[in-house]
């Protein structure tokens, strides 16, 4: 099934003399086939985007996105070699008559891999880099790399070099290069976005895309935005085009996107719907709002009781709960009791402590012994900043941790130095065995022109990556590219003492996030402690029995996922955004927790005699850590 795009409003007279617009986008009958590939990365796709216009394109790994938004600005097949039938064009300007470079004119584009366009030595160059290439003068120049850095919060980094930055700085600092020359009087007419908040924070995240919005209305500016991360974006959008197997399968606006995507194709749904979709409510809402106001109205008596505080009959989540999910599946799939009591066995709760002791029976390490043991551990850069500062840490055998905060708060360096990559310069650091790590850019781990030739075949089998061993690394999605790299990781013979992962999510969809879940529930499960360094609160939900949250290069936070991930404005998920439960932080959680408040009696929902019924209280935070 297709759900097309409702038929635009009848083209009014048009004035005379004056001709119409070319869309900013347009897709003809589109196909474009990768050099050496036999299966087409595009079919017979045609779309236009209308100036002003922000669309989210969405999809499944290896669906096709990243091609698309490569053959939108040249790339493909000007540089990248391969097949393209049909036409493209940018503005008017077709791209079978100009390359990248002419289209740079028109179009900005910011690919997955910020570092690989980052091309200058400080940030304050390459702000300034695209404006002195269309010869604006000095004033102007110095005005907008101002303005740019301050929209995009990296001012401090303007006289840093680009050498020292985090990932996230780096992919910062790249949005900004594409995005200055689009400022006033500007010539772009098309901003292309490949997972532009993948290695972005929260806060980050989210003023990035009220920044494309505020370009794209005051400037007319239309956005193509490829994003996994929905709960991100979708409320921002005016469409989505959705793909599968290369082709366009869905058109629509965000609400009749949702309505599609529950039937066709469910792994696309964001939080807030698959939490509506498992309570068996409809409409899906686009976004935390819609999900608020719908959910207005649940009691009888009051606007909402969601997230008050509950009588006797109310649904409740046991607080003894962590929030986290289960070594061996998803949280929160169960449903109620019968007198509309939410089963906390359901919800992922048990006892943390017993799992983190889990070691595999062929670990030499000492019985009782952490996996890695910090102490006073600083990392200080001669002339530059302190990166580290006096962490003390105990991670313990078949520990799942997810390491958060903002971006250069000291995440990457901290899985460096436990690698023995970076050395500490004051502190001491004890390991149980060796460190594995995966690293930001997973181009790194890649040595081979085959995939075949990256990782053992039951590695590669293990990440659903069989099907691609005969591709070169470098025509794989970023998704892909990340499950390749760390098959090259677990394809080792030894199994470390702990696995540190770098921002492993960077282009996953649903799909390759639970399989990689999954994957290192396995590990863990085995007695190898598992670190991973993440953005997405979603997956630090579902995968960490523990979260430590980093700041200034301190552990500011160090609790369980309910204590850490509700309540918050930014560090806090859908779910907890939403319903404000206590240890309700998952969307599973979340959609039996709903389940069973509209399963219980209206007259049991309303809070007890001489409590204060609140529209969402602040979830439980337990005690700490």
């Amino acid at each position: 099934m297709t759900a097309r795009r409702p038929p635009a409003a009848p083209a009014g007279p048009r004035p005379e003399g004056r001709t119409a617009t070319p869309p900013a986008l347009a897709f003809e009958d589109v196909g474009y086939v990768h050099p050496d590939a036999t299966v087409p990365s595009l079919v017979d796709v045609s779309f236009t985007v209308r100036p002003g216009e922000f669309v989210v394109l969405v999809g499944a790994s290896g669906s096709g996105k990243s091609t698309l938004l490569r053959a939108a600005c040249g790339l493909a097949p000007h540089h990248q070699g391969g097949t393209l039938s049909g036409h493209v064009r940018v503005a008017g300007q077709d791209t079978r008559d100009a390359g990248p470079a002419q289209l740079a004119e028109r179009v900005g584009t910011v690919l997955q891999d910020p570092e690989t366009q980052v091309v200058l030595n400080t940030v304050r160059a390459e702000l300034a880099l695209p404006l002195e290439l269309r010869g604006r003068s000095p004033a102007s120049i110095a005005r907008t790399v101002e303005e740019v850095a301050l929209a995009l919060g990296i001012e401090a980094l303007l006289d840093r070099g680009t050498h020292e930055l985090s990932g996230g700085e780096l992919q910062r600092v790249a949005l900004g290069a594409a995005l200055a020359p689009g400022g006033a009087g500007g010539a772009l007419r098309l901003f292309l976005l490949d997972e532009p908040t993948s290695q972005l924070d929260p806060v980050a995240g989210d003023e990035l895309v009220w920044l494309l919005r505020r370009l794209n209305e005051e400037h007319g500016c239309a956005v193509l935005l490829a994003e996994h991360r929905l709960d991100r974006c979708l409320h921002h959008a005016d469409r989505v085009l959705a793909l599968d197997g290369g082709r366009v399968v869905c058109d629509a606006a965000p609400d009749a996107f949702l309505a599609w995507a529950a039937d066709a194709a469910p792994d696309l749904l964001p939080p807030a719907a698959r939490i509506f979709r498992d309570a068996g409510r409809s409409p899906l809402p686009v976004g935390v709002k819609d999900a608020r106001e719908a959910l207005r109205g649940t009691s009888e008596d009051e606007p909402s009781t969601v997230g008050s505080s509950a009588g006797d009959g109310a649904a409740k989540v046991d607080r003894s709960s962590d929030g986290g999910a289960d070594a061996d599946g998803p949280v929160g799939g169960a449903g109620s009791s019968a007198d509309g009591v939410v089963d906390p066995g359901a919800l992922g709760a048990r006892s943390t402590r017993s799992r983190w002791w889990r070691r595999s029976r062929s670990t030499t390490a000492i019985p009782g012994a952490p996996a890695i043991a910090v102490h006073g551990l600083w990392r200080e850069i001669a002339e530059g900043p302190t990166v580290l500062r006096g962490i003390d840490l105990r991670v313990e055998p078949g520990e799942r941790i997810a390491l958060m905060g903002r971006n250069g708060a000291g995440k990457s360096t901290l899985l460096r130095v436990l690698a023995d990559l970076d050395g500490p310069t004051r502190g001491r650091i004890d390991r149980a065995g060796p460190f594995g790590l995966l690293p930001q850019s997973p181009g790194d781990m890649l040595l081979h022109d085959r995939v075949g030739d990256e990782a053992p075949a039951s590695a590669l089998e293990l990440l659903g990556l069989s099907h691609l061993v005969d591709r070169h690394p470098r025509d794989l999605s970023g998704g892909e590219r990340q499950r390749l790299a760390l098959a090259v990781v677990l394809g080792g013979r030894a199994a470390p003492a702990a696995l540190g992962l770098d921002e492993p999510t960077r282009g996953m969809d649903h799909v390759a996030l639970s399989a990689l879940q999954a994957e290192l529930r396995r590990v863990a499960a085995d007695g190898t402690a598992v670190i991973v360094a993440t953005h997405d609160v979603e997956f630090a939900a579902e995968f960490a029995d523990r979260v430590l949250l980093l700041a200034d290069g301190r552990v500011i936070a160090d609790g369980t996922p309910a204590d850490v991930l509700a309540g918050g404005w930014y560090f806090a998920t859908q779910a907890a955004r939403i319903l404000g439960a206590p240890g309700v932080v998952t969307a599973a959680q979340g959609g039996a927790w709903l389940r069973a408040v509209c399963a219980a009696p209206a007259g049991d929902r309303g809070p007890r005699d001489g409590e204060r019924r609140t529209t969402v209280a602040a979830p439980d935070r337990g005690p700490g850590r």
